[in-house]
């Protein structure tokens, strides 16, 4: 009897601890994972080194999804790709929005005073829509500006400088507007010697003509439209914005045509080979030209932000948001690392591995400041920030600016006045299909 009573016993203490799941299983199978949906680049895998530390502190899982850029846009609004944070362009603010794929975080970013903590053109550029509506559907993700790299030997040979000075009347050094952007280009214009003054973006994809042009468009006091009522013609197609659009042509001839269409990749090629005396880049982009094992220029390499046009100083807005997918099923797990992410510590680690805070105090820190050539003129860039139409149909807008200011640049039987015209009228086809304007 005593036998049987053991032998049910043991039979129950076995049945109860195979009833028990071993403890390295219960944390990897019923902690959350959230999953955040990223373009493919090197600020990725910075995020997804810097969420470990995430995940030792609070047992929740990070995953980083990364989709080339060509397809990053139609991965995540085709929702192809299964995700609970996106690091969204800050012109898919207006779609995310409209189209029900972004959370508001309007009070929750306030109540954490996340608004207070960020610098205020990021809050702006990555997190706000409308403009000027005080309503929030992102966290700053990676801060980003356009500007020029440039080669600091020739800025500072004496015989450079001598005869810069002779031909321009004024002193060799980084320029402080766009015409003195041109009279240094000009002057470093040798292509009998397979060498060029500036390569400025100019290609079939995407956003690139348009960032770099829309840049001296403000420069020059001109206006895409008006973000209120969506009227274009006869704010867009004026003679300041056809002034700025001769000048960037001007500037696009100067560079190497081996690099006439070209983005940020092909501009950074460009000087790496050295072939050219500056080039426009986004500062995210800047990384290649300080690896030494990159770029042999690399002790000669200097970095400056936009100059100053007739009407101001503008940077075309890169850099991207966090957003909260409204259909994700660990929103909970994914405000936890938002709010953690926006942490002063936080952000200087982020620094620290290579990305671009957009935090206040670490933006302008000693340490941040000292921690990359690039860093301060990103910085001053930073509060130079504007952007491109925020809305659903921004994608289509860039098509219509694409083809008719490459139009213009390549000679392809457009003048400057006429891609002006042109983009005015198609844009406000585009807003009037849409039902922008009321009857």
């Amino acid at each position: 009897m005593k036998r049987i009573l053991f032998l049910v016993l043991v039979g129950i203490v076995s049945l109860f601890l195979a009833c028990q799941p071993l403890q390295h299983s219960s944390s990897s199978s019923s902690s959350p994972e959230i999953t955040i949906l990223w373009a493919q680049w090197s600020a990725a895998d910075y995020l997804q080194e810097l969420s470990r530390q995430f995940t030792r502190e609070t047992g929740i899982r990070v995953r980083v999804v990364q989709v080339h850029w060509d397809h990053f846009s139609e991965s995540f609004f085709g929702r192809e790709i299964p995700c609970d944070l996106v690091g969204g362009d800050s012109q898919w603010l207006g779609r995310g929005v409209q189209e029900g794929y972004y959370t508001d975080l309007t009070r929750w970013i306030r109540e954490r005073a996340i608004d207070q903590e960020m610098q205020p053109m990021a809050m702006e550029g990555y997190a706000e829509y409308p403009r000027g509506s005080g309503r929030y559907w992102a966290v700053p993700l990676m801060g980003d500006a356009m500007g020029f790299a440039y080669r600091k030997d020739l800025f500072e040979d004496p015989a450079e400088q001598k005869a810069f000075r002779e031909r321009y009347g004024y002193e060799l050094g980084v320029p402080r507007t766009w015409q003195q952007l041109y009279d240094v280009a000009h002057f470093f214009y040798r292509p009998e010697k397979d060498f060029y003054g500036v390569n400025v973006w100019a290609t079939p994809d995407y956003d690139g003509t348009t960032m770099g042009i829309q840049t001296l468009v403000w420069a020059w006091g001109g206006s895409l439209g008006d973000p209120e009522t969506f009227q274009v013609n006869g704010i867009l197609n004026v003679p300041v914005s056809v002034e700025a659009l001769k000048m960037y042509k001007a500037l696009h001839a100067l560079g190497h045509p081996d690099w006439y269409r070209a983005y940020v990749n092909e501009t950074n090629s460009a000087f790496m080979q050295g072939k050219v005396a500056m080039v426009m880049s986004y500062f995210a982009f800047f990384p290649d030209l300080v690896d030494p094992a990159k770029n042999p220029f690399l002790g000669v390499t200097g970095f400056f932000a936009n100059p100053a046009g007739p009407a101001g100083r503008f940077s075309s807005v890169g850099g991207q948001g966090l957003s909260l997918v409204k259909w994700s099923k660990n929103k909970e797990a994914a405000l936890e690392f938002m709010e953690w992410f926006t942490r002063k510590e936080t952000q200087a680690q982020w620094a620290r591995l290579g990305g671009f805070p957009c935090h206040r105090e670490v933006l302008t820190s000693e340490e941040f400041l000292a921690a990359k050539p690039y860093n301060p003129a990103l910085v001053e860039s930073m509060k130079i920030l504007k952007d491109f139409w925020t809305v659903p149909e921004y994608n289509e807008l860039l098509g219509i600016s694409r083809k008719y200011w490459n139009a213009y640049l390549f000679d392809e039987g457009v003048t400057a006045e006429e891609a002006m015209d042109r983009v005015a009228h198609e844009w406000e086809n585009i807003f009037e299909a849409a039902g922008y304007y009321k009857e």
